[in-house]
């Protein structure tokens, strides 16, 4: 495995790579591949994009993290690795869900109806 400082985050790699074998999710194996790249190339998502391309009760995961531009008008449920206060804010104002992906991983392990933006 590469080298990661964080060791929650690590940790998180771990289960989902142990989810993706025993489910058989390419999903979980997918994020965890975008998890394990180096910090300054990981995804950050502003919420206008969000906006733009998430559907109205869909659940959208960022192996990144969620920046607070723009506006949001949709419920959605979004899964991260970290949200900045603003995009928090955001999503709850419209009675969205904001998760880490561990959590999204405990409620969903089949990884149904999850789609991955960045």
């Amino acid at each position: 495995m590469k080298r990661i400082k964080n060791e929650q985050v690590m940790k998180l790699i771990e289960s989902l790579k142990t989810a993706a074998i025993e489910k058989n999710v390419p999903l979980w194996k997918r994020i965890a591949t975008e998890l394990e790249s180096p910090s300054r190339s990981k995804r950050e998502l502003n919420v206008y994009k969000i906006e733009k391309f998430a559907k109205e009760g869909e659940i959208v995961v960022v192996p990144g993290k969620v920046l607070g531009s723009g506006a949001l008008s949709k419920k959605i449920t979004v899964a991260a690795l970290s949200f900045s206060d603003s995009a928090l804010d955001k999503i709850k104002s419209n009675k969205g869900e904001a998760i880490s992906i561990a959590d999204l991983l405990a409620k969903n392990p089949q990884g149904s109806k999850v789609r991955i933006m960045g």
